[in-house]
């Protein structure tokens, strides 16, 4: 079992419509388009008196509003739903709400296999972000956040005993930098690491919390593999090359360091040793859960080869290679469609390295 914790967020992905669409025949009046194509009600205001007629039409007409699309996300939760379509047993430690947004994880989740039995029904409401693609398929979040469900842990709620057994926990992303919940789960990681393999990756956002806050050199004292992304690198150490970070992050403790780098690959550093892992080629529709993907991939694989459960100490640089190819593979699929939708294991065309 991979145990996975952090939070859950609600993206709503942003369209810009030219002009409100009038009243049709089809039974669509009154719907915005989708970025698939497909359509939305939108709910117009009328103002004090408004009959909501024609007049009210012109008005909507001369509007530039936006159009969401709302989409489960968040970076722990992807990697949890992409682990269980590969096949490997994933339990997800989260706080989910139970408003409307939290009843749409828990569809996610159960519809993907994941075990939901470490979660907690928080009262507080779900973590929500706006995200707005560039031409590349990169989104750029806005985060809304202020008392969530995601942020509030408790020490107890992050008891062994109430968790269930795992042997490997991996985490990361915004847990371990929102406040006040941070320190709960930074003191669950280190005591997991006297049993199980601790997996970080710190999936770096601005606008949600500072340089300071990610103090990735201390993780890596109880930290086996972290995985990051060249973006992570350069906001955590401007001006630092990927082999002179593996390097200081080796010698503060993680084995593993594997740095994914879009469309130019991956490095893959195991104690020092390093090696690039090419990107599989693909018609980009979004990269908005890749990273995610990446990391459940390569988990997956290390998991399938026996590695994880202790401190990676047979791990060789061959076998992370092979496991990060794979990551690479699940990744691309992952770019192939709209939002954070991973793959199931019958669509990769080979098993991941045994």
């Amino acid at each position: 079992m991979i145990a996975v914790l952090g939070e859950c967020v609600a993206d709503s992905f942003t369209t810009r419509p030219s002009v409100a669409t009038p009243p049709a025949d089809d039974g669509t009046a009154g719907q915005a388009p989708r970025p698939d194509g497909t359509a939305d009600a939108v709910e117009g205001t009328h103002g004090e008196g408004s009959t909501g007629g024609t007049d009210d039409m012109d008005d909507m007409d001369r509007l530039d509003g936006l159009a969401l699309r709302v989409l489960p996300g968040g970076g722990p939760a992807n990697t949890a739903v992409a682990l269980a379509r590969l096949g490997t047993p994933t339990r997800f430690l989260g706080r989910l709400s139970r408003d409307v947004f939290g009843e749409m994880f828990r569809d996610r989740f159960t519809a993907s296999g994941v075990d939901l039995s470490g979660c907690v029904e928080a009262e507080e409401p779900s973590t929500l972000s706006v995200a707005a693609l560039d031409p590349r398929g990169r989104a750029t979040f806005t985060f809304y956040t202020e008392g969530a469900a995601d942020w509030q842990w408790r020490p107890y709620e992050l008891d062994a005993a109430r968790v269930g057994p795992f042997r490997c926990l991996h985490t990361g992303s915004m847990a371990l930098v929102g406040k006040p919940g941070r320190e709960a789960v930074e003191e669950f990681a280190r005591s997991a690491a006297g049993h199980a393999t601790i997996s970080i990756d710190p999936n770096v956002r601005p606008s949600f919390a500072t340089r300071d806050d990610y103090q990735v050199t201390r993780w890596c004292e109880w930290t086996d593999i972290l995985k990051l992304s060249d973006d992570d690198l350069d906001f955590l150490l401007p001006g630092t090359s990927m082999e002179r970070a593996c390097d200081d992050w080796h010698a503060a403790g993680a084995r593993l360091i594997v740095v994914t780098r879009g469309a130019a690959g991956a490095l893959v550093s195991v104690d020092g040793e390093r090696a690039h892992v090419p990107a599989p080629e693909v018609d980009v529709v979004d990269t908005v859960g890749a990273g995610d993907a990446f990391t459940a991939g390569l988990l997956h694989a290390l998991d399938t080869q026996g590695h994880l459960g202790g401190r990676l100490g047979d791990l060789d640089l061959a076998t992370a290679v092979a496991a990060a190819g794979f990551a690479a593979r699940v990744a691309a699929l992952t770019c192939s469609v709209a939002g954070a939708n991973p793959p199931r294991s019958h669509r990769l065309t080979t098993p991941p390295p045994r």
